[in-house]
């Protein structure tokens, strides 16, 4: 029997558990020059560049997700699960390996595929969109930490899981657990940004690898 080398594991959810960034993705569907906008603002945020709060609210308040497009997004979501992921986490949970969700993005698309890979609703941990009884966009939760750069420090930290814990995603909201966590894996198997490889002490090009990595 393998014993974990981490007993918790913190995962990202956008470029992470799945190829593909949530409002990036919407933005694709309004139009091109709001795509590329958006793109070049998410790339810069998770290389460190400029603040995620500094950008949180101007992009969702121009998108304005509504109903539909959150559940289009959803499927969306679970077609770009990486490979290998759900074996992973089925894996880990059959060795005690305890995993939460923590992403910045958007609490009703994220959940469809969480469910699926039988993650509690309690263990997912990303933004609520607040919408009317149409289904239409009102605002979101601008309470939630995850609307900030060091925001999943305080999530994890209130959740107090089982040490020692490790810390899986792309960017730098992901590389800011180092700080309240014993380990961070940067995961690269759909996006390599040097400046978060360089933060991390572990490198993670796929699910394979990081199931090697708790399961050595």
């Amino acid at each position: 029997m393998k014993f974990p080398r981490y007993a918790s594991v913190i995962l990202d959810v956008d470029s992470t558990l799945c190829g593909l960034e949530g409002v990036d993705w919407l933005a694709e569907h309004r139009d091109d020059a709001m795509a590329a906008e958006f793109a070049k603002l998410t790339a810069r945020v998770m290389a460190g560049e400029i603040p995620l709060e500094s950008i949180y609210a101007t992009r969702l308040d121009r998108i304005r997700p509504g109903a539909e497009e959150l559940a289009a997004l959803a499927e969306a979501y679970r077609d770009a699960i990486a490979t290998g992921a759900a074996g992973t986490v089925r894996n880990l949970r059959a060795a005690g390996v305890r995993i939460h969700l923590v992403s910045g993005g958007l609490r009703q698309a994220i959940l469809p595929l969480s469910r699926d890979l039988g993650f509690l609703d309690t263990e997912v941990h990303a933004v609520p969109v607040v919408l009317d009884s149409h289904g239409r966009y009102v605002d979101f939760d601008r309470t939630s930490p995850l609307c900030r750069t060091a925001g999943k420090c305080e999530i994890v930290t209130a959740i107090e899981l089982p040490k020692p814990r490790l810390a899986v995603g792309d960017g730098v909201t992901d590389a800011a657990l180092r700080a309240v966590t014993e380990g961070f894996a940067v995961f690269t198997g759909f996006v390599h940004r040097q400046s978060v490889v360089d933060l991390a002490q572990h490198e993670c090009r796929s699910f394979a690898d990081l199931l090697d990595l708790v399961l050595p």
